[in-house]
């Protein structure tokens, strides 16, 4: 009874649905699911619920989120595909539980918090090195599927994208959490030692997204420490941004492999042919995509055609122009911006940037190097992939939005109720 009225069993489930939330990105689709299902759980076991609750009616982050299914919701007043749209509004009830979780259960302490972070970068360091042991028994193979336009399989089934962008996000939260001043020093070499073999991973396998999302995040991060006149640890990394690309190149083949077969395959988009065959040609089936999704766009540019029926203004606009495209390689657009104009118009797309880039106008955000390494990652990640389209990309946003965005939100405004109590020590 004590375990349940002292807040620990609420808060030791969020924890657990934390770190299961983890595992399920990496391995387990069944995780994933019930992770969000733990954290309702904390909340309803809360010993302070009917006091707690309200802070999810006053947490900004929690309601920009909630702002998103209700969107959902009124495009039923246009939508034609009913069974989609109710797929899709049951997929986004996770835009309520997670963060509902994160604002009114107990909250993790700093050294769960920390923990979850940790656990984070070991997780996917140990998985990319695993995935890259496979890469190794058969390098000729890993080469020759990056030359057709495939890519080396994770060793938990992973989808490729995805999984390159959750090595960069470990490579840039390892790095930050071993410069942490509070990390001991054993921690500091595990934790760098894990996001430098995230990095090597991603490099040796080449992830096309990854890699665009790991070099993206290094220029935004030279951006923000040399406008903030901080010019040794922006020097040093502009120097890792100029010499890596240059590095993988010259030294890994599979990189080599990655960047002429990306050239080639863009050049096919450059040189339409009528009598050439495109079916095969990855990154020309996106750029098809996008031409095909710019053509509805500025026909229903307001409100869009709806979000649970752009798979199907897709295929009927295909129909009028296919690039010669087998049906099957018809492909749907693979950028969440476009996506959104697409699907919301231009006012589901202001609601989708309001979601992501609204934490960067408050002053605490800001001063969060985890939280603006998260926004600025997958704001480069959804300008070439539609994050919410599968469950592990939407299940990916989520967690970290509330992990850090609603979270963070509840911590600020605990500190600004407590005043000047919430700086003195203990």
């Amino acid at each position: 009874m004590e375990y349940y009225s002292s807040g620990r069993l609420s808060q030791h489930l969020l924890w657990l649905a934390s770190l299961a939330g983890i595992v399920g990105l990496l391995a387990s689709r069944a995780l994933v699911a019930l992770s969000p299902v733990a954290g309702v759980l904390a909340v309803l076991l809360n010993p302070h619920l009917r006091r707690d609750i309200r802070l999810y009616f006053q947490n900004g982050a929690a309601l920009r989120a909630a702002a998103m299914v209700v969107f959902l919701l009124l495009s039923g007043l246009y939508t034609s595909e009913w069974a989609v749209w109710r797929h899709e509004l049951f997929r986004s009830l996770v835009w309520l539980g997670v963060p509902l979780a994160f604002a009114a259960a107990v909250p993790l302490s700093g050294r769960q918090r920390w923990a979850v972070g940790a656990f984070f970068v070991l997780s996917t360091a140990t998985v990319g090195l695993a995935t890259l042991g496979r890469y190794w028994l058969d390098p000729a193979g890993g080469n020759y599927a990056i030359h057709v336009g495939q890519n080396v399989q994770a060793v938990t089934g992973i989808f490729h994208i995805f999984f390159g962008v959750l090595l960069a996000l470990s490579a840039f939260w390892g790095g930050a959490l071993a410069l942490r001043k509070r990390t001991s020093t054993g921690w500091q070499l595990v934790l760098g030692g894990a996001a430098a073999a995230a990095a090597v991973a991603l490099h040796v396998l080449a992830y096309r997204t990854g890699l665009l999302v790991f070099y993206g995040g290094l220029l935004g991060c030279v951006v923000g420490l040399l406008a903030r006149r901080n010019v040794a640890w922006g020097l040093g990394l502009l120097l890792v941004l100029v010499l890596g690309p240059w590095l993988a190149y010259t030294q890994l083949e599979s990189v080599r492999v990655r960047v002429h077969a990306s050239r080639h395959d863009v050049q096919q988009f450059e040189e339409l042919d009528a009598n050439r065959d495109l079916n095969n040609f990855s990154l020309t089936r996106r750029l098809m995509a996008a031409e095909t999704a710019l053509v509805i766009i500025r026909a229903h540019w307001l409100l869009g055609v709806g979000p649970a029926d752009t798979h199907a203004a897709m295929r009927e606009q295909y129909g009028w122009r296919s690039y010669g495209l087998r049906r099957a390689n018809q492909a749907d657009v693979h950028s969440q911006y476009l996506e959104t104009l697409l699907g919301g118009g231009v006012v589901g797309l202001a609601l989708w940037l309001v979601v992501v880039f609204w934490p960067l106008t408050q002053a605490w955000a800001r001063r969060d190097v985890y939280l603006c390494l998260f926004i600025l990652l997958q704001a480069i990640t959804m300008l070439v992939t539609d994050v919410l389209s599968l469950q592990t990309g939407l299940n990916l946003f989520v967690f970290g939005y509330g992990f850090l965005v609603v979270a963070g939100e509840r911590r600020q405004q605990s500190r600004v109720a407590a005043g000047p109590l919430a700086e003195l020590p203990g």
